[in-house]
């Protein structure tokens, strides 16, 4: 129950965050994504399926990161102006936000009787800290970057367009093989879930039925 749990509410989120980012894009002026099926719960109709949903739930099975999917391609010409480019790019981790208080509420109100289920929800709601956490993080193309990019100097975006092909390679593996960095990220990541609450037994018992259910 606990890896169904993990497994299905990280691909929930996964979509809510891609939806997300398109119904602003709708409402901002691109309705194109109606069209491209965006406006749906179905990761088969994403631009880029190994980014959206494959590699996040690779790295998942691989170290419990939360990585945030690739985004659904939005016209953004077709996007009224710059505020509404950055609430784009803002919607996506918003929408993890919203999973991780809904995952809080109801580990504090769910009765004792429910415990058996708590380290699969106490693991998600620590991956969507991590999602929103780091897809915050200004870098290209990620999307704390993208809302800031609409207000950036033409001179700064053309500097950070050439790196934006592999700095997020480049972030990965600096968080997989620097351990200082790793550590700074995870510090976070305590703090902020400690905060709503997280009994981090719970979250690493999480984990562990998650990496037993491959080992079989």
């Amino acid at each position: 129950m606990n890896f169904v749990i993990i497994f299905f509410g990280w691909i929930f989120s996964l979509c809510l965050h891609e939806f997300s980012h398109a119904f602003v894009a709708y409402h901002g002026g691109d309705t194109t994504v109606k069209d491209k099926g965006y406006l749906t719960f179905n990761p088969l109709r994403y631009t880029h399926p190994f980014l959206s949903i494959i590699l996040p739930l690779l790295i998942l099975l691989m170290g419990g990161i939360g990585l945030p999917g690739g985004a659904v391609y939005i016209e953004t010409w077709r996007i009224r102006n710059r505020y509404w480019l950055s609430a784009m790019a803002l919607a996506g981790p918003a929408a993890n936000g919203v999973v991780a208080i809904v995952l809080a509420i109801l580990l504090q109100v769910l009765p004792a009787s429910t415990s058996n289920i708590w380290p699969g929800l106490s693991f998600l709601l620590v991956l969507q800290i991590w999602a929103i956490f780091f897809n915050l993080l200004p870098i290209p193309p990620l999307d704390g970057y993208n809302v800031l990019e609409p207000f950036l100097a033409p001179p700064i975006r053309q500097q950070m367009d050439r790196i934006r092909g592999y700095a997020f390679w480049i972030l990965l593996l600096a968080i997989w093989y620097i351990p200082a960095i790793s550590d700074f990220l995870w510090t976070v990541i305590f703090i902020l879930a400690s905060i709503l609450g997280v009994n981090w037994g719970m979250v690493v018992l999480g984990q562990e039925y998650l990496m037993n259910f491959f080992r079989f």
